[in-house]
């Protein structure tokens, strides 16, 4: 498959200057070059093409190419940032033929170095990324493959069980309906449920009065009370009077009295004597 050329970057402003040649192991300063004079003002564009990443400097106007700067690390030798600011840049020049060249690139802006850092970054940290999936896509090519396939006269068995949805001795119509309680079984609605008492030591037991004949207690040995116009005297009673002493037992029906005359009134009782 034929590969394609990406733009990675483009800046429409870049400042090029031409840099003494480094005397010294330590590495490029900014403050060394004519930095008020820059020597070409170009436009810089970054191209990738597969893992090749290039910078190229172009006229402004004309989009003729200046030269470019082919990057096979970052940071490395083809791109170096100088020690004294983050703005400026040398890149590492070839030409068709193979001779090289040093430039100071610069900008006028700090976020614009700040972008080409992160393009540059971004590419090769894709590459490397690539790289390792080769590489583990190779291994899994030279291991040898496992032989999946079914054999001459192999067969596979699949139980799939049916799940039944009724019980035993209940229909489906039977069945209660989520949410709603089933109905009581039959016979108990017609007949109460007992309830048991919960455990517990037994209840005392209330001892039953003692009811006593009160015609017995009225009759010689309980003591006379006195009778008013409604028998007992503070209250009515409706208790039958017993039979007096002295008093003759009645004949008939309503009795034998002899007159009203004979009705005397003992001084000493409240009792009426007949």
């Amino acid at each position: 498959m034929e590969s394609y050329e990406r733009i990675l970057l483009v800046k429409p402003e870049v400042f090029i200057y031409k840099i003494p040649p480094r005397t010294t192991a330590r590495g490029y300063r900014a403050a060394d070059w004519t930095l008020d004079k820059p020597d070409w003002t170009l436009r810089l564009r970054i191209i990738a093409k597969d893992k090749l990443c290039t910078i190229r400097l172009e006229d402004k106007m004309s989009g003729e190419l200046f030269g470019e700067c082919p990057v096979d690390s970052y940071p490395g030798s083809a791109v170096e940032s100088v020690t004294d600011s983050s703005r400026y840049f040398v890149l590492r020049i070839q030409d068709p033929s193979g001779r090289s060249a040093f430039l100071g690139l610069g900008y006028g802006d700090r976020s614009d170095s700040f972008d080409m850092n992160v393009c540059l970054q971004d590419h090769f940290k894709w590459v490397t990324t690539s790289e390792s999936i080769g590489k583990e896509e190779a291994d899994i090519d030279n291991k040898p493959k496992l032989d999946l396939a079914f054999k001459e006269g192999q067969m596979i068995k699949i139980n799939i069980g049916k799940k039944s949805t009724t019980t035993t001795g209940q229909s489906p119509s039977n069945q209660p309906t989520p949410g709603i309680l089933p109905p009581p079984p039959s016979g108990a609605s017609s007949q109460p449920r007992s309830i048991r008492p919960p455990p517990g030591p037994p209840l005392p037991v209330r001892p039953q009065p003692q009811h006593t004949d009160l015609t017995s207690k009225l009759s010689g040995d309980t003591p006379n009370f006195p009778v008013g116009e409604s028998g007992i005297s503070g209250g009515k009673s409706s208790l039958p009077m017993g039979p007096q002493q002295g008093v003759p037992p009645a004949s008939g029906e309503w009795g034998n009295f002899a007159s009203s005359t004979n009705m005397q009134k003992d001084a000493n009782s409240s009792w009426l004597n007949f």
